[in-house]
């Protein structure tokens, strides 16, 4: 907006010295076309301004979840498996949250025989590397979930009920900190969520 009006200045400058100043008469033929060209950009300008659609609302922050891996991967008939993370994920996603996974370092392990990376577990599950954590061995994974859930302000899918950090982390106690799930007649289920069928 500040070019138009700057050029339009220029230009009705140029007619003014064109026309008042004996000498300069020719520098019309440069200042008249200026000084319409320049009117029609500020016409266009503030017409573009004015019908132009508002600016989008900024997206909000994805509506997080934390999975306790270690815990979750057990709730197909207490053995470990990837495909039980898989359709947790999945439901999650279904149901409108953006879910995160923090695993025990001994995950990999359990799952594939090996140690796994973060990057590795995070291809697995079908998740961005950023939304997956396996903590440093010698670790407990339960600090760092907690501490995760608690900084961004997530609950977290698990059946485990973390006694031995309530002290440390008491927001674990309010409802809907902690959401358990599992298996029932080979259905998945939340607590206090509906699971679309």
């Amino acid at each position: 907006m500040v070019v138009p009006v700057l050029l339009l200045a220029l230009s009705l400058i140029g007619v003014a010295v064109a026309l008042l100043l004996p000498g300069y008469g020719d520098l019309i033929l440069l200042a008249g076309p200026c000084t319409i060209a320049a009117l029609i950009l500020l016409w266009r300008a503030l017409f573009l301004r004015i019908t132009a659609p508002a600016a989008p609302e900024p997206e909000t922050e994805p509506n997080r979840i934390l999975i306790d891996g270690s815990n979750v991967m057990y709730w197909r008939d207490n053995t470990p498996r990837i495909e039980t993370l898989r359709e947790v994920i999945g439901q999650l996603r279904r149901i409108g949250f953006a879910p995160g996974v923090v695993f025990d370092a001994n995950a990999g392990y359990l799952l594939t025989g090996k140690y796994k990376h973060d990057d590795a577990m995070a291809g697995y599950l079908g998740l961005a590397e950023d939304w997956v954590m396996v903590v440093p061995k010698g670790t407990v994974a339960d600090r760092y979930l907690l501490t995760v859930a608690r900084d961004v302000g997530a609950p977290i899918v698990t059946n485990d009920r973390y006694r031995d950090w309530a002290a440390d982390y008491p927001e674990i106690k309010q409802s809907g900190r902690l959401i358990r799930g599992g298996y029932r007649d080979g259905a998945l289920w939340f607590e206090g969520m509906d699971i679309p069928t």
